[in-house]
């Protein structure tokens, strides 16, 4: 099995614990579930994309971590502050939906549901990735 198998299985396995996270937090009535879960799959279709180059950008880390220059370093921070920016603009235009279709104390308890996950991720990665080394 493949690194990208490795990924797209450990993928799955998060997005449906993530599901059932979301689900306890969220306590919707019938009505709500309705409105919420259409809504909820759309917005973690498009993080899901912005992820990927995510993921995309940090094998990119990994495959040149022993020859790193100092143009290939900047490329890449450039590229996960372009990354965050989506993120970023997606959460902004994610929640304006939200509000259409929940209480505003439901939609702000999903996004904090989110930040929660998204911080453990964070954590999770910030563990396994090295720190740049100085070139010598």
């Amino acid at each position: 099995q493949n690194t990208s198998d490795y990924t797209e299985v450990t993928r799955d396995v998060m997005k449906t614990e993530k599901k059932a996270a979301i689900a306890e937090a969220m306590q919707l009535t019938e009505q709500e579930s309705a409105v919420f879960w259409p809504l909820y799959n759309e917005y973690n279709s498009e993080i899901y994309t912005v992820n990927t180059k995510l993921i995309n950008t940090i094998k990119d880390y990994a495959n040149n971590y022993d020859k790193m220059t100092d143009e290939k370093a900047e490329s890449i921070w450039k590229e996960v502050m372009k990354i965050d920016t989506e993120l970023l603009k997606l959460k902004k235009s994610y929640f304006k939906k939200f509000l259409k279709i929940l209480p505003a104390t439901k939609a702000v308890r999903y996004f904090q549901a989110e930040n929660k996950i998204k911080s453990l991720v964070d954590a999770r990665l910030a563990l396994e990735i090295p720190l740049f080394e100085e070139m010598k």
